[in-house]
């Protein structure tokens, strides 16, 4: 079966996105409202600071961060109460002074320390993991100007893993929107 070649599948695989630079976190947020208003959902932004607000500008609804820490939590607690119910019950009890062996406020430290440990450990561990760490150059880094991403400037990248890029269509989209500049990025060569 032949495949009919598009616009939208002749795309280079060596384009990580189209980025535009922005003076203003209006500019930006304005900028990621009208890119999903557009139909275009793989992007990404970047400023010196977070901005209340711009993850629901670009659509982004989907957390999965809470959900490990959490879990991570849940774990911690029943490890740490599996630890002390085998110490105290099984493996060395003592009856002291005729109290239970196994009771719950004796245990309650432990059990909140495990799950005050395992969620940090859940946290770290999964944000290195969702954010594909570590990754030690990124194709954005070659962006003309993007150094300032870390000072005075906000960059929003369409991403060309987006069904609806097309190279283009995505620079003239962008180019409407008063960038202080559009450029495309290519990923680096190995």
């Amino acid at each position: 079966m032949e495949q009919t070649l598009t616009h939208s599948n002749l795309r280079s695989p060596d384009i990580h996105g189209t980025v535009a630079e922005f003076e203003t976190v209006a500019d930006l947020k304005a900028a990621a409202n009208a890119a999903r208003k557009n139909g275009y959902v793989e992007m990404d932004a970047y400023s010196p600071f977070p901005i209340h607000g711009l993850t629901e500008a670009m659509g982004w609804k989907n957390n999965v961060v809470p959900w490990i820490v959490a879990l991570s939590g849940i774990t911690g607690t029943i490890t740490g109460i599996s630890l002390e119910y085998y110490t105290a019950v099984i493996d060395y009890p003592m009856n002291v002074g005729g109290k239970p062996i196994f009771t719950l406020p004796m245990f309650f430290v432990p059990m909140f320390e495990f799950t005050v440990l395992f969620s940090a450990f859940g946290a770290f561990f999964g944000m290195w993991a969702l954010n594909g760490l570590p990754r030690y150059h990124h194709p954005i880094f070659s962006t003309p100007h993007f150094e300032r991403a870390t000072c005075d400037r906000f960059f929003l990248c369409i991403e060309a893993k987006d069904p609806k890029y097309d190279s283009d269509e995505v620079a003239a989209f962008l180019s409407k929107l008063n960038p202080l500049n559009v450029s495309e990025v290519e990923e680096p060569e190995l």
